[in-house]
């Protein structure tokens, strides 16, 4: 598998994971690409060769904006230019992570990526990535179904596809849909054996067991969650995913000195690039909510 590929499955572990352990509904995993992939690029922008002043946020900004209307004129001539379409997606996409970290987002300010990225799809169906991130964008501006259906097609013809299967495993969280989530997920596995035997590796069965764990996990089923882990563990032991799930959901449990050596151990196995995280992740406190004297007490979750 890509680096790239490796390291969406750590951020599905590391943050959607949690999510789904706390009983959190799972975030669209656009709020990811921003803070991942769009945020890399406005600071690398600024840290560029004489982009000293650009690390001013406004200065940011405008050049942003002025990189927008230059695609968008070019667009007039040439609609179809995939190049320019994915230029303008980018710039639209790293002005959302700028704002992001002023305000709230909301459904409005994804809509001007949508367009263009569209376009993108049609333009080049087997672009399967670019397909992934129109769903998850369709999501965020309340469009499930636009976003089911493209998620759908791509696992039609690429059923091992990781972020298409944890973008609709997100899909059908959000939608208090657990058991469809669960039989998706169980009938990837089901077909892995064939989908491998035809195109080796294209379908990552320990990524597929954890996420099946994570949501059997927030169901409070934890002995099918371990059993799943534990299986995981067994197809490869030095795969620090299966470790860490397991440490992640017995620290929600409390079970913090159970939890400690499974952490240290997915930290030794994993890459140097995911230690910090992990160790993080290990001693991070887990947040409960305050009883209060109201039967229904309301608990506010970070965004």
């Amino acid at each position: 598998m890509s680096e790239s590929g490796n390291r969406w499955i750590v951020r599905v572990i590391l943050v959607l994971a949690a999510l789904l352990l706390v009983g959190v509904s799972a975030a669209p995993i656009i709020m990811q690409a921003l803070s991942n992939n769009s945020g890399r690029s406005v600071t690398n922008n600024a840290n560029s060769p004489g982009g000293r002043d650009s690390a001013n946020p406004n200065e940011i900004k405008a050049k942003l904006e002025d990189e927008v209307r230059g695609y968008e004129q070019v667009l007039q001539k040439d609609s179809d230019n995939q190049n320019i379409l994915k230029g303008l997606v980018k710039a639209r996409l790293n002005l959302l992570a700028l704002k992001r970290n002023e305000t709230k987002l909301v459904a409005d300010d994804f809509k001007p990526v949508l367009e263009p990225l569209e376009r993108l799809v049609k333009l080049n169906p087997q672009d399967t990535e670019q397909a992934v991130l129109l769903a998850q964008l369709k999501e965020s501006v309340g469009d499930r179904e636009g976003a089911a259906q493209h998620l759908r097609t791509v696992l039609e013809t690429r059923p091992g596809d990781t972020k298409a299967i944890q973008a609709m495993v997100s899909l059908l969280m959000n939608q208090k849909r657990p058991e469809a989530a669960i039989g998706l997920l169980e009938e990837t596995l089901a077909k892995a054996p064939q989908a491998n035997k035809i195109e080796p590796g294209s379908v990552d069965t320990i990524d597929v067991q954890v996420l099946l764990g994570n949501i059997h996990a927030n169901q409070k089923r934890y002995g099918k969650a371990f059993e799943l882990y534990e299986k995981a563990s067994k197809t490869d032991p030095k795969d620090f995913r299966p470790i860490l799930a397991k440490a992640l959901v017995l620290k929600e449990q409390g079970k913090i000195d159970e939890a400690k050596p499974l952490f240290a151990n997915a930290a030794a196995l994993a890459p140097a690039r995911y230690k910090d995280e992990i160790n993080k992740a290990a001693t991070e406190t887990v947040t409960t909510p305050t009883p209060t004297p109201t039967p229904t007490p309301t608990v506010t979750n970070s965004p």
